[in-house]
């Protein structure tokens, strides 16, 4: 499947904004996976981890409003109610912000194993690319 490069450095700098907003908030494993190879209905996924249900919402909070000063609005958003697994769709980067114990049991990472991690640091440089 050939890789989507239109709109992708916007979308790449969306995702490390994503994971800069939820670091901010100690949000742990703060992991950027570039699925664009993988799937056609987005760009990256945003995987991150809080210890409790609040933490969750106090992440998902910050990126909201992190992108939001971007003028970006998820287009849609689940688990809000229980925080024990909330996604943020904002189309081509999808934020999933886990309990711990749920990120575990669903391991999103290893369903997705074939993406390429994005290397960023907590500024929110992206360092190393997995651009093509």
């Amino acid at each position: 499947m050939p890789r989507r490069t239109e709109g992708s450095e916007e979308s790449r700098s969306v995702a490390v904004a994503a994971a800069r907003a939820a670091a901010a908030k100690q949000a742990a494993d703060v992991t950027i996976l570039d699925v664009r190879g993988l799937i056609v209905i987005t760009d990256y996924f945003v995987i991150c981890s809080g210890s409790t249900e609040r933490q969750v919402r106090t992440i998902v909070e910050e990126v909201e409003k992190a992108l939001r000063g971007d003028d970006r609005r998820p287009v849609r958003r689940e688990g809000e109610t229980e925080a024990r697994w909330v996604l943020l769709d904002y189309v081509d980067v999808v934020v999933h912000a886990f309990v711990e114990e749920e990120r575990e049991y669903y391991d999103l990472e290893r369903l997705w194993r074939d993406a390429p991690r994005v290397d960023w640091d907590e500024q929110g440089q992206a360092v190393a690319g997995s651009l093509d």
